[in-house]
């Protein structure tokens, strides 16, 4: 592989908002556990609507749930939610977003957010990625989010490319990029401009248009 590539964080960086709001994940595994057809106590319903996986593959264990099962089913509502605050216009990018389409290719999409939600991003924005990755449905996937650099890798394998840059807002944009050897470009937002430019990041830029 040769060249170069410029890939991009989501959330944070093309979608406003440092991450997932909680009532989607909170709302997703309601409706999971209707579909289920289970009760849990009030705190195993608390765990069950947590980001993490520990504490849920344990809840459903002892409800007699499928772990995997549960979380698929809460992934999948998550997908549902979040387009639906898309269209509505609930959640919306950035102002800088249409710089992207100025920048020489190729770009990707690479996010620690759902995979099935990632690709309706990209689609309805109708921004120029050749790649477009999020994490897999399953509990394997939820665990190869970045600071790994799997899904960097992996795309960076499918767009033909050895090196570049990733634009990301947190520390772990910025580790996963040098661990799969990009240059890490740190993108300062309302929610990061307090933070320490992290030590892994090559470059700082206050602007998606910086980039051009």
């Amino acid at each position: 592989m040769t060249g170069r590539a410029i890939l991009f964080d989501m959330d944070g960086v093309v979608l406003e908002g440092r991450s997932t709001d909680p009532s989607v994940y909170a709302d997703a595994a309601d409706a999971a556990l209707d579909r289920l057809g289970v009760e849990p106590t009030p705190d195993q319903r608390q765990t069950l609507r947590s980001h993490g996986y520990d504490g849920v593959e344990r809840c459903c264990r002892s409800l007699g749930v499928e772990p995997s099962r549960f979380w698929r089913l809460r992934e999948e509502r998550a997908d549902a939610i979040g387009r639906e605050w898309i269209l509505t216009g609930r959640r919306d990018t950035y102002d800088d977003v249409d710089s992207i389409r100025e920048l020489p290719g190729p770009l990707a999409l690479v996010s620690n957010n759902r995979h099935g939600f990632v690709s309706f991003v990209a689609e309805h924005l109708g921004l120029p990625f050749e790649a477009v990755r999020g994490r897999e449905p399953t509990p394997a996937g939820f665990r190869r989010q970045k600071p790994r650099p799997d899904y960097l890798l992996e795309t960076m394998a499918d767009l033909g490319v050895d090196g570049g840059r990733y634009v990301g807002d947190r520390r772990t944009d910025m580790i996963a990029a040098e661990r799969a050897g990009l240059e890490g470009v740190y993108l300062r937002r309302p929610h990061n401009h307090g933070e320490t430019l992290p030590p892994e990041a090559s470059e700082e830029i206050d602007s998606l248009a910086a980039l051009e």
